[in-house]
């Protein structure tokens, strides 16, 4: 009895024991995609907690991956342009107008601040037509947000692939903490609270 009992417990682990086959499976469902992509990084390796890459669309990720270096570029000026004006550094004749938040009404009390505020908008304008991929020249970006469109290189040919990868991993890495540290900024201000040195809080007449 004994051993028919235990041939029974046997044949009834092997039924639910999993196969090579559903092991090697397994593993590919749990596979991400685009999981050793640049960026993929530890300790959250690839984060998409969204699932907006979960299809392995190449397309979707390379235009997610353009859009999160723009960005990143533009916030790493915009924290350099806070942190600048918030030490009290100005152009000459703006040494009235304060900093932060507070810059922008201050900039529209006056016709000379609204034409400085217009020209800020041209420049944005300028900047987000010329910074992109000129798709009507005979020229293949070499990675998603390349916009040197086979006129500008400052040497970046010359470089290894090795290289390559390294400034390409900072550059992306500078952009997502640039995109938290400007919107920390911003936020802090407007609650009132101060993280900058010696309890600075922009918004003040230097």
């Amino acid at each position: 009895m004994k051993t028919a009992i235990l041939a029974s417990l046997v044949a009834s682990a092997a039924a639910f024991a999993p196969t090579q086959q559903n092991s090697a499976s397994t593993s590919a469902l749990q596979a991400k995609p685009f999981e050793n992509e640049l960026g993929a990084m530890t300790p959250l390796g690839l984060f998409d907690p969204l699932g907006l890459i979960a299809d392995g669309s190449v397309e979707k990720f390379n235009t997610l991956r353009e859009y999160e270096l723009k960005h990143g570029r533009i916030c790493m000026l915009a924290v350099t342009g806070y942190l600048t004006t918030a030490a009290g550094i100005r152009f000459p004749g703006a040494e009235s107008i304060p900093d932060g938040l507070k810059s922008f009404p201050a900039l529209l009390e006056t016709k000379d601040g609204q034409n400085v505020l217009l020209q800020m908008l041209a420049f944005f304008t300028v900047a987000e037509i010329v910074n992109r991929d000129a798709s009507w020249i005979d020229n293949e970006p070499e990675f998603p947000g390349d916009y040197r469109n086979g006129a500008l290189d400052f040497g970046w040919d010359n470089f290894d692939e090795k290289t390559k990868l390294k400034k390409r991993t900072i550059e992306l890495n500078n952009g997502r903490a640039a995109m938290m540290g400007i919107w920390g900024l911003v936020t802090h201000e407007m609650l009132g609270v101060s993280i900058l040195p010696g309890g600075y809080l922009p918004g003040q007449k230097h």
